[in-house]
């Protein structure tokens, strides 16, 4: 039945969600204003959602242009769907432009396609569809929408400042059947403090390093500058064969007398970064094996005492597993370095119940300060857990296995959704275990297929949470 329902509506999901594709909503903290809170990007695209819901009769609510809700349905409690319409960079390597939506007979290739444009007109057509049948609410709906997911989430924090908290709610935002656990997550930089005396005339200066935009991507591209005194010839060979020996793409290239070394590797989420190529560390562990001026030196030796190649927090001392939750990770996602200021990696660090992320913190804290690193804390954000025997839970997991027919027990995530914002708060797809997972990865896409399951499946568990009592 939700299945022919949503049949009817095919046509307008993707002119809708192509519409939304088509607008570059990645953060942009050079354009931010109060007007547009995180750039004019992610603004518009909340402003877009804002559009489509009013042309259909919702009422909208914005809050402070960082985030703000679709309204539907009545009662006392509130049902939250909680989307996020930003995106992360595209980065190269496209074979279309990832933000001209491309539609071929069986899928939608643009960047946000799964992450999270796509899952998020799923839910709202869900709810439209469902108030066009006219049925009698039992629960207020309310679909709210941050522009900040993949950063910071300032939009959920200046939300709920203010805003009516959803007794329960899901994040269409992950994988079905339902994601009833996320690890939890913090970043920190490690800062190196000082600026070490040179030894006798260094064969190599490191004039610079850049790898990586966001804590939470394996970065796929690094940058090196290197003043070389000589046997330019000769580093170029090492490289070559560094290359080679760790079957990695790169290149050399000499600039007025500068040598720029280029490292490319494979970008994928930060939540399992062992399935990636981080093109940072691998540069820096080619830089490892150089005569280097000494702060340098200092910097590429602390990757690999405690970052290269240590996917699971082995090096750092923080290696911890639990069957529920799995393993610590460590993404080394941002390094950067200049010979004025020394270096720092920016890193993303997820980790389940039960590990004692203060202590771990602390410990390393006082063994780098001997090395002259210090750790400048970023956010962090508790593991969050739903029993997934829970009546909501088994409601959700009820409406996947009638639409789907599989079986699949829910289970935990190493990622992040705005499920965590909740008490009662799961993720709830759009990614089927068929799905091709290329969030944050090139040529992004999702089937027609995937999208309208995933509206016919948020129907039938909408129906039953916010309509059958």
């Amino acid at each position: 039945m939700w299945k022919d329902k949503v049949k009817e509506y095919e046509t307008d999901i993707i002119n809708d969600l192509n519409g939304l594709l088509s607008i570059e909503s990645v953060r942009d903290d050079n354009k931010i204003s109060s007007e547009n809170p995180v750039g004019p990007g992610p603004r518009k695209a909340l402003d877009y959602m804002y559009g489509i819901a009013e042309r259909d009769g919702f009422n909208t609510h914005d809050v402070e242009h960082i985030a703000g809700r679709i309204e539907a349905g009545e009662g006392e409690d509130v049902m939250g769907i909680l989307c996020h319409v930003d995106v992360v960079p595209a980065g190269d390597g496209w074979d279309s432009n990832p933000f001209d939506p491309v539609v071929t007979e069986d899928k939608i290739i643009a960047r946000g396609t799964l992450d999270d444009k796509g899952p998020t007109i799923a839910a709202y057509y869900a709810v439209k569809i469902l108030n066009d049948m006219k049925v009698n609410w039992k629960k207020r709906i309310h679909i709210i929408i941050g522009t900040d997911e993949e950063s910071d989430w300032q939009c959920t924090e200046r939300y709920f400042k203010t805003e009516e908290m959803p007794t329960l709610g899901f994040a269409p935002d992950a994988e079905f059947p339902a994601i009833h656990g996320e690890k939890g997550i913090s970043t920190f930089d490690v800062v190196q403090n000082d600026k070490a005396e040179d030894k006798d005339e260094p064969e190599y200066e490191l004039i610079s390093f850049a790898s990586g935009q966001r804590y939470n991507m394996v970065p796929d591209e690094a940058i090196a500058k290197l003043a070389v005194k000589e046997n330019m010839t000769d580093v170029i060979q090492k490289f070559e064969q560094f290359l080679s020996d760790n079957n990695i793409d790169g290149e050399s290239i000499v600039d007025s007398g500068v040598l720029v070394l280029k490292v490319y590797g494979k970008a994928v989420h930060g939540m399992d970064p062992s399935i990636g190529v981080n093109a940072g560390s691998y540069l820096l562990n080619f830089l490892a094996e150089l005569n280097l001026d000494k702060t340098a030196e200092n910097f590429t030796q602390f990757s690999e005492q405690y970052l290269f190649n240590s996917h699971f927090g082995e090096k750092m001392g923080m290696k911890f597993h639990t069957d529920v939750m799995g393993d610590v990770t460590t993404n080394i996602g941002v390094i950067s370095y200049d010979n004025q200021n020394g270096g720092r990696f920016g890193i993303n660090l997820r980790y389940p119940q039960g590990f004692e992320f203060e202590e771990a913190m602390t410990r390393f804290k006082g063994e780098i300060q001997q090395l002259g690193f210090s750790i400048e804390l970023g956010k962090n954000q508790t593991p969050h857990y739903v029993d997934k025997n829970d009546p909501f839970v088994q409601t959700l997991v009820t409406a996947y296995r009638n639409q789907t027919g599989d079986q699949t027990e829910p289970y935990t995530i190493g990622g992040g959704t705005y499920a965590r914002n909740l008490d009662k708060g799961v993720a709830f797809g759009a990614m089927f275990n068929d799905s091709e997972d290329l969030m944050h990865q090139k040529n992004e896409y999702i089937t027609k297929k995937q999208l309208f399951n995933a509206t016919s499946i948020y129907l039938e568990a909408l129906y039953a949470l916010c309509v059958e009592e």
